[in-house]
C-alpha cells in the first residue's frame, strides 16, 4: 500500500511538490491544516512561499502527539529555507531551529520581533519577493528528495539541520543547529536537585602526569566546530584570525539575544586556539541562565537559611556604593523573597542552595544584589576537571586583588632559574616581536596554590607601556605561560585603542569613577604618572628567587581528581568552602564535556569598573598579609589601596 503524505500550504511551493511526490505516493494537499486528515498520514509536509511561524507552531502542537515526521520549506528575505525534518518526541523542533536561526543573525532583536508579530496575527505577505519559480521548483526537488528518504526508511538529512538555498544565486548550504533544552516544544525537563546537586568525586585520570587535563584537545577537535561553530545557525557564529599576535590567536562570537560576547584562544597553533575559544564561549554559554525551572526556588534567605548560602559571606558593596545615582544593585535583605538554585557545599558535604544570581548573573534576574562576573566559570573533559580550574581562576584572581588592594611587596621570581624551553622561546618572542620585556612576581597566598603576577613593560615607554596579568596553577611554569597568553590579548586591543582614548584615560586618572569597564583598568596603567601606584610591585630592591625557593607545592598525581582533592582539603583547614554550582546544559553533555561555577565564599571576587568593588565584610584581605609576615598587624580598611587594580 502505497505512504500518505499530507502536504499543507497555498502556492507554488506546495504545488510544486506535490506534483513531484504524487508520482508514487498518496498525497493529501490542504491549504490549511486539519488535524483529522493527519492521524493516517506518514509524513507532513508543510510548505509556504513565506514564512508563517504561527502554522509551524500550530504543527507542532498537533503533530507532537501523533508521533508522525514532519518537514516545513518555506521562503523568506530571499532565501529558502527547508528544515529540519521534526520527529515527535525527539529534541530538535522547528521552534528550536528559529531560535538558533534567529540568535546567529545579525538582527536579531528585530526578527525576533517580527516572529512573534507573525505569530499573533499571521503572515502579512503571500509570496516573497525573491520566491521565483525557478527557486521553488529547486526547493522542491529537494524536500521531495528528502520525503523519498524518509519514506523509504533511509532516514533523513535534515534532523537537527537546516538546508538554506540563496534564491538570488542558488547558493546551497547545509547547516547543523542544536535543540534548546528549554524548550517549550521538545525541551526536556531537568531537575536540579537530582544527582547533579550531589556531587561525588570520581576518578579522572590525566592524559599523562604533567598534564592537568582529563581529556586532549585533539578527542574534541572533531566536534567541536561540528556541533558548535556555524554562521547561520551555531551557538558560535564567527571567528576571526590574528595574524599579528605574537602566538596563535584566534577570537570567536558568541551570539546572545542583545549584545555579542567575544571569546579567544591563544597557543602557539591555531587549530589548538580555535577549539580553544569555542570551548571559552560554551563555558560563557552555560552561565547565561539555569537549566530549567525546576529546581529553582523563591523564597527569602531568613526561611531557608538553614540550607542555604550567606550572602553576606561572598562580599558586597558597602552602603556607600549602593547609595550612588543609578546604581544597578539593590542591598541584600535577609526578609526579601529573591531566586536561589542548588549547589553543593565540599565543607558541609550536603547540598546548598545559592542565590541565582550569582552563578547565573545573565539570567536577567531581577535579584541582583552585587557586581557578578564569570570568575570561578570553568569547562572540562569531566566534572572534577572543570572544578579543578573553577577553584584556579578563583585562587589567580583573589591572590591579584589580595597583593594590590594591600600593596604587598611580594617577591620577584627569576625566570632563568627554570630550564623549560617552551616558557624561555616565549618569554624571548614577548619581547623581540612586541618589545616588552617581562617581569614575574610570586603572590600566592595562605592557601600556598602557586600564583603569579606577570607585568609586561615596554622598553621605549611609547603608546601601550604597561600590561598585568594574572596565573595560578599547581604547576607554577603553566601559569606564568598562562599569563603570558593573557597579556598578549590584552596587548593587541589596547595598541588598537589606547591611543585614541587616551584623553579619557588622562581624566580616570583623577576620577577613578570614570573606569567603568573592563578594559577601562587596563587603559589607566598605561599612562607613565599612573605606574607610580605599581611602585609597591616593581620596588627593585627586594631578593629575586628562583621558582624552586618560591613554591613549595610538589604534589603530583597521575589522576586529576587526587590532585582536587588535596586543593579541597587545603580550604577545609582554612574553613574555606568550596561551593559548586553545575551549570552543564545538555548542548555540551552530549559531548563530555562539564560546566561549574565555583564559589569560595570569603576569597575576593573580581570586579570590573571601580563603583562595583567588593570589600564589605572580607575580612581575610585584612588578616591574610599579617599571616604571610608581610606586616605585623591586620590592616585597616583605611591602609586598603583606594585606586581602581589594573587586572585587565
Amino acid at each position: 500500500m502505497s505512504a500518505k503524505v499530507l502536504v499543507v500550504g497555498k502556492g507554488l511551493l506546495a504545488e510544486f511538490v506535490c506534483a513531484e511526490l504524487s508520482v508514487e505516493y498518496h498525497v493529501i494537499h490542504q491549504t490549511n491544516f486539519k488535524k483529522e486528515d493527519s492521524k493516517t498520514a506518514n509524513l507532513a509536509l508543510v510548505l509556504d512561499d513565506a514564512w508563517d511561524p504561527a502554522n509551524h507552531r500550530k504543527t507542532e502542537e498537533v503533530l507532537q502527539s501523533t508521533g508522525i515526521p514532519w518537514l516545513r520549506g518555506f521562503v523568506f528575505f530571499g532565501e529558502g529555507v527547508i528544515g529540519p525534518m521534526v520527529r515527535p518526541g525527539k529534541p530538535g523542533c522547528s521552534k528550536c531551529s528559529d531560535l538558533r536561526r534567529i540568535i546567529a543573525g545579525p538582527d536579531r532583536i528585530e526578527m525576533w520581533e517580527m516572529q512573534k508579530n507573525l505569530e499573533k496575527h499571521g503572515k502579512w505577505i503571500k509570496h516573497d519577493a525573491w520566491a521565483s519559480r525557478s527557486g521553488l521548483i529547486h526547493m522542491a526537488y529537494i524536500i521531495a528528495t528528502e520525503s523519498f528518504r524518509v519514506l523509504q526508511g533511509r532516514g533523513s538529512h535534515l534532523e537537527e539541520r537546516l538546508f538554506i538555498i540563496n534564491l538570488k544565486n542558488m547558493k546551497s548550504t547545509l547547516h547543523s543547529f542544536l535543540p534548546d533544552p528549554l524548550c517549550s516544544v521538545c525541551g526536556q525537563s531537568i531537575d536540579e536537585m537530582s544527582t547533579d546537586s550531589q556531587i561525588s568525586l570520581q576518578s579522572s585520570p590525566k592524559i599523562n602526569v604533567d598534564s592537568y587535563r582529563s581529556h586532549s584537545l585533539n578527542d574534541l577537535k572533531e566536534v567541536l566546530v561540528k556541533d558548535y561553530l556555524d554562521n547561520r545557525t551555531g551557538m558560535i557564529n564567527g571567528k576571526n584570525m590574528d595574524l599579528l599576535s605574537p602566538f596563535a590567536d584566534i577570537s570567536v562570537n558568541l551570539p546572545l539575544f542583545k549584545e555579542d560576547v567575544g571569546t579567544g584562544g591563544r597557543s602557539h597553533f591555531y587549530t589548538k586556539s580555535e577549539l580553544t575559544a569555542i570551548l571559552e564561549g560554551l563555558e560563557r554559554y552555560c552561565g547565561l541562565a539555569p537549566r530549567s525551572n525546576h529546581g529553582v526556588i523563591h523564597d527569602s534567605f531568613n526561611r531557608i537559611s538553614d540550607q542555604a548560602l550567606n550572602p553576606f559571606k561572598v562580599g558586597l558593596h558597602e552602603k556607600e556604593q549602593y547609595k550612588r545615582p543609578n546604581f544597578p544593585f539593590h542591598p541584600f535583605d535577609p526578609d526579601r523573597a529573591m531566586n536561589w538554585v542548588w549547589g553543593y557545599s565540599f565543607l558541609q558535604e550536603r547540598p546548598i542552595l545559592v542565590p541565582q544570581w550569582l552563578p547565573y548573573y545573565n539570567s536577567g534576574s531581577e535579584d541582583g544584589f552585587v557586581y557578578e562576573t564569570s570568575n570561578g566559570c570553568a569547562l572540562g573533559g569531566s566534572l572534577e576537571e572543570a572544578i579543578f580550574y573553577g577553584i584556579l581562576e578563583i585562587v589567580e584572581r583573589d591572590s591579584f586583588l589580595m597583593t594590590w588592594y594591600a600593596k604587598l611587596p611580594v617577591p620577584r621570581i627569576d625566570l632563568s632559574s627554570e630550564s623549560d624551553l617552551e616558557l624561555h622561546l616565549m618569554v624571548q618572542r614577548l619581547r623581540e616581536v612586541t618589545g616588552f620585556d617581562l617581569h614575574v612576581f610570586n603572590t600566592t597566598m595562605e592557601n600556598g596554590i602557586p600564583s603569579v603576577w606577570v607585568v609586561a613593560k615596554k622598553r621605549d615607554q611609547k603608546g601601550v607601556n604597561f600590561i598585568c596579568a594574572a596565573g595560578t596553577h599547581l604547576d607554577p611554569i603553566q601559569a606564568v605561560k598562562s599569563a603570558i597568553h593573557e597579556l598578549v590579548g590584552t596587548m593587541q586591543m589596547l595598541h588598537k585603542q589606547f591611543d585614541a582614548k587616551r584623553w579619557k584615560v588622562e581624566q580616570m586618572f583623577y576620577d577613578p569613577f570614570l573606569v567603568q569597564e573592563m578594559q577601562d583598568h587596563s587603559m589607566l596603567y598605561n599612562l607613565p604618572k599612573a605606574q607610580e601606584r605599581l611602585q609597591f610591585l616593581l620596588n627593585s630592591n627586594r631578593p629575586v628567587k628562583t621558582f624552586d625557593e618560591s613554591y613549595s607545592w610538589k604534589e603530583r598525581h597521575a589522576d586529576l581528581t587526587d590532585d582536587l582533592k588535596d586543593i579541597i582539603q587545603v580550604f577545609r583547614r582554612l574553613n574555606l568552602d568550596v561551593i559548586v554550582v553545575n551549570q552543564t546544559r545538555p548542548e555540551i553533555s552530549r559531548n563530555g564535556l562539564h560546566c561549574v561555577k565555583v564559589l569560595i565564599p570569603g576569597m575576593l571576587p573580581m570586579t570590573f569598573g571601580h563603583q562595583f568593588t567588593r570589600l564589605a565584610g572580607m575580612d581575610r584581605v585584612l588578616k591574610v598579609p599579617m599571616k604571610l609576615g608581610y606586616v605585623k598587624q591586620p590592616l585597616t580598611a583605611e591602609q586598603l589601596n583606594p585606586h581602581p587594580h589594573p587586572f585587565p
